[in-house]
Parts: structure tokens; sequence; C-alpha cells
């Protein structure tokens, strides 16, 4: 997860952040994932980072929101784990503003 992190979202969002996102979301609802917790805090920091290029902050961004359906799903997760990272997540998309989302 350390490793993917450092490529997908964790320093900064790239364009294989926008594609990989929708699979994150997958790997976040599969019962067998045993780190669903770390993938849903991997989701978040895909919304904290910035790009160096708008257009992609903001893809990644509508990546992440529209896993809102399934988000909510994960916020009454038998996991305590994967419960709290997604209200986490759930409040970081409340609370999210950022000039590349403004734009959309």
């Amino acid at each position: 997860m350390s490793d993917l992190g450092l490529w997908l979202g964790e320093l900064a969002v790239f364009d294989a952040t926008v594609a990989a996102v929708p699979f994150l979301w997958d790997l976040a609802a599969t019962d067998t994932v045993t780190c669903r917790s770390e993938v849903v805090e991997l989701i978040q920091a895909v919304l904290e980072r910035s790009a160096a290029r708008i257009e992609v902050q903001s893809a990644a961004h509508l990546a992440v929101l529209a896993g809102v359906n399934t988000l909510h799903v994960l916020t009454e997760d038998g996991d305590p784990g994967v419960r709290t990272a997604a209200r986490e997540l759930m409040a970081a998309i409340d609370s999210h503003v950022c000039d590349a989302c403004r734009r959309t």
C-alpha cells in the first residue's frame, strides 16, 4: 500500500491516479481485501493532493466523488477501521474546497 500511495496520491496526483480511483473504490468495497481502511485513506489522499495540471486534479477529485455511494455503504461497514476511514473521508468530502473543483 505504501508504494501504491506514493504513485497514486501521497505526493501528488497524476494521470494514472484518475484511472486508478475506480479500482480503489472496488478494492475498498471488497470484503476479502485485508487493507480496506488503508485503501479508503489513499482515496482521501487523492482528494487532498494537488496536481501539476488543474484538469488532472479536477478529474481525480471527480473520480473520488463518483464513489460516494460506495462510501455511504462503507460508513456502516462491519470493520471498525473501514468505518472510521470512511467517515473521515466523508467529512473531507463535505468540507472539500479547491480551485480545481470550483472550475467544474
